[in-house]
């Protein structure tokens, strides 16, 4: 396996309990992997004291450690951002830091990657979580599947690799609603997804609830593709139809018959369906002006509060 200089990103929330014994058990293993490596952490404003515990680790490893505290919490997704935009060397690692993806696999990745790939994730021999959890990352995934347009979407994990050089494609990304897979889909169309370990969460919980994954799917669908404008002309054109259908069935019937048809609750039905396929497809088109605004107004993916151990350049170093 080649050995490549690493920037290893690491998003935390809520992880005062595992952050360090990951760090520790990183320093072990990155030195058979690289000739160089760093390890950037960004603590995405959590509730517990992650930071305190952070600082110690910056103290501790002053030459490979650096470190990054947001202003408030931006996701998981807007974190990455920030650590991969610090990046110094020539490949990106990233996983959660809640000791489920464990170390001793990123030679997997890297060696996959040595066969020409450009993002290699590592997908889980068996997911660790929940039935509804689980079920809610499936639907994620095929959300994910049609933003990013390729079928390697099914497979995806926090636990990926890829070339610092991909960054170049989403560098001028200012956009609030980020996620990290789409836009590397901007750079490449190199990806795959290999099998790897996936260990028992060992502290807390996921901070990942239901209705997290389900806000997060829309905000993807709806920043990053054009399927809800598709389903909604869709719609119209099928309502539409159905309309001309009814129209040609009561005039049918009142030239073959003389009269009208009869049934009130009938003609108020197709009305209140009509009505309401209006309302859902004005709510849809009003998420897309939505997103404009917001993007127009220049919101931040994110804001960072505080620095420990930062080089002063981010050039790729091989």
């Amino acid at each position: 396996m080649t050995l490549h200089a690493l920037s290893i990103v690491i998003p935390v929330y809520n992880g005062a309990q595992s952050i360090r014994l990951l760090v520790e058990e990183l320093h072990h293993t990155l030195p058979t992997l690289a000739d160089q490596f760093e390890i950037i952490i960004v603590e995405d404003d959590g509730r517990d004291h992650s930071w305190q515990v952070i600082e110690g680790i910056a103290a501790d490893y002053r030459e490979t450690v650096h470190a990054f505290k947001m202003m408030r919490n931006y996701g998981q997704h807007s974190a990455l951002l920030c650590g991969i935009r610090a990046a110094q060397y020539e490949v990106i690692i990233t996983m959660d830091d809640d000791l489920q993806h464990p170390p001793s696999e990123i030679h997997k990745l890297l060696e996959t990657l040595d066969q020409g790939y450009d993002v290699v994730y590592g997908r889980p021999y068996q997911e660790q979580h929940n039935l509804f959890r689980n079920l809610a990352s499936q639907v994620t995934k095929l959300v994910l599947q049609n933003a990013m347009g390729a079928d390697t979407a099914r497979s995806i994990s926090a636990f990926r690799v890829f070339r610092t050089h991909l960054r170049e494609a989403f560098s001028a990304y200012h956009s609030p609603y980020v996620n990290i897979d789409v836009l590397l889909t901007w750079g490449t169309t190199r990806f795959t997804a290999i099998p790897v370990r996936h260990d028992v969460r060992k502290f807390g919980a996921s901070n990942y609830t239901l209705m997290k994954l389900i806000t997060h799917s829309f905000n993807m669908i709806t920043g990053f593709s054009t399927l809800p404008l598709q389903i909604a002309s869709m719609l119209g054109f099928a309502m539409t139809l159905f309309g001309l259908i009814v129209l040609i069935y009561v005039l049918g019937r009142y030239l073959i018959e003389g009269g009208s048809v009869a049934g009130f609750p009938f003609l108020a039905s197709i009305i209140a369906i009509f009505s309401g396929t209006q309302l859902f497809i004005i709510g849809i088109i009003g998420e897309y002006l939505a997103r404009m605004h917001f993007r127009t107004m220049d919101k931040p993916a994110y804001v960072v509060r505080s620095e420990l151990n930062q080089p002063e350049t981010t050039e790729i170093k091989v």
